[in-house]
């Protein structure tokens, strides 16, 4: 296996960077400190078709490669990172249908997706069912043709956004997580988004509670069996962290980018900053990190695109999501260090890239469950 970009991954990287650097980076700061939603940067993305590159041929997308994704997640977050997750969510909440939905469901829903007129989001999360995902409240009853759906979810990226909604709930709570069935749910249905929060990083990536009372969703809409839900929920995110973790190697790439212009420019002691050793070595040790992390991902991106032969893939993808989150928290605060007073005020990014990489530590799976998945594979 290798993880060395082919000719053509290459080309399209290139592409990607000066696309990020025009249009997506300029727009960064003006939608962090608004909190908005970065439609521009979207529309953007859209008239670049990124919306269909992963969703296969057959429903009218590009059908890229995981390696080619990454690619995609971690140039987007080298730029503005809310808007690599406003790609990276609508994958996420439209992977369970790619996998376990009907034939009509995919092709109804998959080819908006691909086409950029819809967005997705994923409700797993709960107030007090998070890392727990057997704890949760959220329940769906069969009422002849159709499932009632009642309950909240939290935390959920995109909410009030998003067209459609992919929704895990309980069918059966005595069951625990085997009662817990998948549901795709749209937006016009009777959804409702009480609450957005305000939070410290992707602060233009809307992030809100969503709430369900009694709205009804018909059968031909359930993913999967009953109580199959914690098996595509697990099953989708073994799939998606790898791409997390491009996300948090391109916001270590944009502190790394920043803080060797800087060094270059600030002098002290009557030369550049770049000349004190200290700082040097502080600088080689970010980029030899997430060379590691970029590594790591594109490991987990080609197991996915090979199958998952050796069945692997749930440890490396937790062992990619979280160093290369460890990386970029690590990396985004020793480039607010490097730029000393300068870097702690808002007139400089580096600070923003430090807010947006804590969340890369949390989402999809704190750090903490990620070392009990690497760890279970190493302890059986």
């Amino acid at each position: 296996m290798t993880f060395v970009l082919n000719e053509e991954q290459r080309a399209f990287r290139d592409v990607l960077k000066g696309f990020v650097d025009e249009r997506i980076a300029p727009h960064a700061a003006r939608y962090d400190r608004d909190q908005e939603f970065p439609q521009d940067s979207w529309d953007a993305c859209v008239e670049m078709d990124l919306p269909a590159l992963w969703v296969p041929e057959q429903y009218g997308g590009v059908g890229a490669d995981m390696v080619t994704q990454a690619i995609v997640a971690e140039e987007l977050a080298r730029g503005c990172a809310s808007t690599s997750v406003t790609w990276l969510i609508s994958k996420l909440g439209m992977l369970p249908i790619m996998n376990f939905a009907s034939e009509e469901i995919k092709s109804t829903y998959l080819s908006r997706i691909a086409a950029g007129t819809h967005q997705a989001s994923y409700c797993l999360s709960e107030a007090d069912a998070g890392s727990d995902v057997a704890a949760m409240r959220c329940r769906a009853q069969r009422d002849g043709d159709e499932y009632v759906l009642s309950g909240s979810k939290y935390w959920i990226t995109n909410a009030g956004v998003s067209d459609t909604y992919t929704v895990f709930a309980s069918t059966d709570p005595s069951s625990k997580s085997r009662g817990i069935t998948c549901f795709l749910v749209e937006k016009e249905w009777g959804v409702q988004f009480p609450k957005h929060e305000d939070k410290l990083g992707l602060r233009a990536s809307p992030t809100g509670e969503v709430v369900f009372d009694n709205v009804r969703v018909p059968v031909s809409h359930r993913i999967g069996e009953e109580g199959e839900g914690f098996r595509i929920a697990m099953h989708t995110l073994d799939r998606s962290r790898p791409t997390i973790g491009a996300q948090a190697v391109g916001i270590s790439q944009a502190a790394i980018d920043y803080a060797a212009g800087y060094m270059s420019q600030r002098k002290a002691f009557g030369a550049p900053i770049s000349q004190l050793q200290g700082l040097r070595f502080m600088i080689a040790d970010m980029a030899i990190r997430t060379e590691a992390s970029r590594a790591l991902v594109y490991a987990a991106c080609a197991t996915i695109d090979a199958g998952d032969p050796d069945r692997n893939l749930n440890y490396l993808g937790a062992a990619a999501k979280s160093f290369a989150s460890d990386t970029a928290m690590s990396v985004t605060t020793d480039a607010v260090q490097l730029l000393g007073g300068y870097g702690f005020t808002k007139d400089f990014p580096v600070e923003r890239f430090m807010r947006d990489a804590k969340i890369t530590q949390i989402y999809e799976g704190t750090n903490q469950v990620q070392r009990v998945v690497v760890a279970k594979h190493l302890l059986k």
